[in-house]
Parts: structure tokens; C-alpha cells; sequence
């Protein structure tokens, strides 16, 4: 739509107001709202101002002014909102000299596509995220200078087989035997069907919805893949509509890798491919039926892994899921139908538009436009150098003996050894600059300073039970 349309869809749906929503650098959404009556066809182009010194990693205070423009063409109807709502997607801008903001996550994706459209690879970049997710009953944390604690409860999970519930009824599923049972134990099927009707109001298309491994309700929801851009802003409506339509049962979600020990954690599998010309560059004659393309661009991931977990799995909960030996994937490795090796091939018939590649190491904490920007960024360079990805490893990576997984890398086994790694090798994110080197910095400072050492100097109750008597 342009925006003279965007105004009309408002008037028409009997919108009062105007919801404008950007996202952080850490990748969460952060809004202000206007009358309908102020926004006018300049404001798409002119923009509107606002302090950007209160938004995590951003402007220090003394050039705290910003500026939002609205993407005209991410116009929908707010579904949460009490009073009629139109809902609009911003970029970040610099006001003295209008141009794009380099902290932006959204502009940085922008910046990732146009560097790919420049050097004639390709003109499309699909992508199709799954993100993992709980749905607790009640979640209270705490942390204070002589004790922390946190306590999860939810209504299906197996701990709670014993509880007083009056009548407990069982059908709680066991750990990691939460994939795919019916109801009874299913107790969230009808509030995943409302979630996916919700979505659908919003213009996504749902694939499937169903529980997930671990008990105490974690779950999934499939949308169709898109274009790259697309493809994030849907992925923020996706965490947006789980977690408001949770709310609206009284419940509560968590797009926290690992909330539970001793169960599985949630990822965020990438499928991705790219096109050019409406042909599908990923499918070919080669291993698994990848073209030569498709396995450089594996190469250059494999080979740029350690440091873009910093960007992909980015918290320091997300190397709580990232162990070696549990479900999910830590070896830097490809492999056909294999869900053990970080890179799967998915078995996708004879058809070569459904050929693509599968990272499956990230998980959701992560913000998607820089996840999506990073995982393209490093299959540019792999297809710019060549970057020979190996021999594939088909077998069960999880099976396999300490002398067989010797020459076998694996991801960073904590966030601030991922972030070294991303010290020393961000050069493939700064090419176009895509990823500023301000940007870099400054995400490398935030996380040590806001998270590592933050959790470094804190102790656990682990520690205490470890520890104390010592």
C-alpha cells in the first residue's frame, strides 16, 4: 500500500488510532502511538522524532533526538488493542542528515539484502524460522544482593503428577516425550488454534501447530518462509500474538532457550535458499541435490559459526541448550536428513523450488533481523571464497566416540567465548558495511557489560548446594 492507501485501510476499518512499532537492539518491540488524525501521507516520509536514549544500546543522552519513518507496506490491524488500532513497522533514522540508523536491526537486514542485490548473486533470500516456545502457568524470579531464586510451574508439567488438585487427572507427558501427544495430555491445542487464527488475521500463513518435546508446554507454530525482511517482520508478530494471546489465558510464554533443566530447550531452526530470476539457486547435482552455490554457502556458515553464535544464539541461557550431547545440535557439520549435524539438508522430494538448507544451531532469543542478516552475510562470503565446506558427516553426530568427534569443531561453549570469536573474525559481517563497526563494538560492549559480566559475578543455587560447606 502507499501511505495515501494506508490512511484510507484505517479510516475504512474504523481505526482511532495509530500503533508505531521499531525494534531494539536486543530484538524486542518498542512502541509509541498517535491519533489517526496525525498521521498524515509526510509523515512516511518525513518521519517522527523521539528519544532514542532510553532504547537498550542506542544514543547516549546528549544526541538523544531520532527519527521513525513507517513502512507503508507492513500496515495491519492491531489485534490486541482495546480501541481500534492501525499497527505500522518503522525503520530508525538519523535526524541531522536523514539516513538510515546503523544501530538499526531492521536497517541493518535492509543493508544485508541490498549487499547481496549489488554483487548479482542472487535478488531473493528466503527464509522460514521456527521458533520454539513455553507456555507457563506462573513464573516468578528474583534477584537481590544476599539471595535469587526462580520457581516455573505449569499445569501439564510431569512435577506436577503428586500436586494437590483437588482432582488431578494425570495425562501430564513425561520429559522429552511432549512431541506430538493427543489430548488429553495436549492441554494447549485449543490456545495454539487461537494463536494461529491470530496470526492469520495479520496475514501470515500457518503451516502446522503442535506440542513440542518437553513437557510443561512447550510448543510450536510453523508459518509459511518469505523474503528475508518479510520473513523477520513476521517473526516478531509470530512472539508478539504468542505471547499477547498467553496473556489474554492468564498464562504466559517464554521465547527463553533454556527455561527448564533436564528438559529441552527451544530453538529456532533457519531454513533459508537463495533465488535469482525466479529459479531456485540452492538446487543442483550435487551432494543431497545442492548445487555447487548452495555447499559454498554452507562453507562459509561452518566456517563463520563461532562468531556469529555471538549474533545467533546470544544470551548467555542460550549455551545452557547449547550442550554437547543433548538434543540439540553443537557440531559444526552438514549432513542430508540429519538432525544431529548443525547444517541439515531436509528431504524434500524431487521438486527443486523446495530445495534448501537448514541451520539448525540458533534459537529464539535471538534478534531475527540480525540472526538473518548474519546467516546471509556468512554464506556471501562463502560463496565469494569458495569456502569448501567439507565431507558431509552421516551419521549420529550424538553416537559418535571422543576419537570419532576429535576433528569434528563445535560452537563457542559460552556466550563470551562467542563474542571473542566475533572480535576477531566480524570482517565478513562489515563487508558493504552492513554491520558497522560501531555496531559490532557496541553489541560486544552491551553483552559483556549488560549480561556476561553481570551473570559472572553473581552466584547460582547450584553453587550454594555445590559449594557451601566446603
Amino acid at each position: 500500500m502507499s501511505p495515501v492507501e494506508v490512511i484510507e485501510f484505517a479510516k475504512k476499518n474504523g481505526v482511532k488510532m495509530v500503533d508505531l512499532k521499531f525494534v531494539d537492539m536486543p530484538g524486542l518491540w518498542q512502541h509509541f502511538t498517535i491519533p489517526l488524525h496525525q498521521l498524515e501521507p509526510e509523515v512516511f516520509e518525513n518521519g517522527l522524532m523521539f528519544d532514542g536514549s532510553s532504547i537498550r544500546g542506542w544514543r547516549n543522552i546528549h544526541e538523544s533526538d531520532m527519527m521513525i519513518k513507517p513502512d507503508p507496506k507492513t500496515a495491519r490491524i492491531e489485534p490486541f488493542m482495546e480501541v481500534p488500532t492501525l499497527s505500522l513497522l518503522c525503520d530508525v533514522h538519523v535526524p541531522e542528515t536523514g539516513e538510515p540508523y546503523n544501530r538499526d536491526p531492521r536497517q541493518i537486514a535492509r543493508k544485508a539484502l541490498a549487499y547481496l542485490k549489488s554483487l548479482g548473486i542472487a535478488d531473493t533470500a528466503y527464509f522460514g524460522p521456527e521458533a520454539e516456545f513455553f507456555i507457563f502457568d506462573d513464573i516468578r524470579y528474583e534477584q537481590n544482593q544476599n539471595g535469587a531464586f526462580y520457581q516455573i510451574d505449569s499445569d501439564e508439567a510431569h512435577w506436577n503428577t503428586g500436586r494437590d488438585e483437588g482432582k488431578n487427572l494425570g495425562y501430564k507427558p513425561r520429559p522429552k516425550e511432549g512431541y506430538f501427544p493427543a489430548l488429553p495430555h495436549d492441554t494447549l491445542h485449543d490456545l495454539r488454534t487461537e494463536i494461529c487464527l491470530e496470526m492469520e488475521k495479520v496475514g501470515m500463513v500457518v503451516e502446522r501447530q503442535h506440542h513440542e518435546v518437553a513437557s510443561a508446554g512447550q510448543g510450536e507454530i510453523n508459518f509459511r518462509f518469505d523474503k528475508m525482511l518479510e520473513t523477520a517482520d513476521n517473526l516478531m508478530w509470530f512472539k508478539y500474538i504468542v505471547k499477547n494471546v498467553a496473556r489474554r489465558h492468564g498464562k504466559t510464554a517464554t521465547f527463553m532457550p533454556k527455561p527448564i533443566f533436564g528438559d529441552n530447550g527451544s530453538g529456532m531452526h533457519c531454513h533459508m535458499s537463495l533465488w535469482k530470476d525466479g529459479q531456485n539457486l540452492f538446487a543442483g547435482d550435487k551432494y543431497a541435490g545442492l548445487s555447487q552455490m548452495a555447499l559454498h554457502f554452507i562453507g562459509g556458515i561452518l566456517k563463520h559459526a563461532p562468531a556469529m553464535c555471538a549474533i545467533t544464539n546470544p544470551s548467555t541461557n542460550s549455551y545452557k541448550r547449547l550442550v554437547p550431547g543433548f538434543e540439540a545440535p553443537v557440531r559444526l557439520a552438514y549432513s542430508y536428513r540429519n538432525r544431529s549435524a548443525a547444517i541439515r539438508i531436509p528431504n524434500t522430494g524431487t521438486s527443486p523450488k523446495a530445495k534448501r538448507i537448514e541451520f539448525r544451531t540458533p534459537d529464539p532469543s535471538a534478534n531475527i533481523y540480525l540472526c538473518l542478516a548474519a546467516l546471509l552475510m556468512a554464506g556471501i562470503d562463502g560463496i565469494q571464497n569458495k569456502i569448501n565446506p567439507g565431507d558431509p558427516l552421516d551419521k549420529d553426530i550424538y553416537g559418535l566416540s571422543p576419537q570419532e568427534l576429535a576433528n569434528v569443531p563445535s560452537v563457542p561453549p559460552t556466550l563470551d567465548k562467542a563474542l571473542e570469536n566475533l572480535k576477531e573474525g566480524a570482517a565478513f559481517l562489515r563487508k558493504g558495511d552492513v554491520f558497522s563497526e560501531d555496531f559490532v563494538d557496541t553489541w560486544i560492549d552491551y553483552k559483556y557489560s549488560r549480561e556476561v559480566i553481570p551473570m559472572q559475578q553473581r552466584p547460582s543455587p547450584y553453587e550454594f548446594m555445590l559449594y557451601f560447606d566446603i
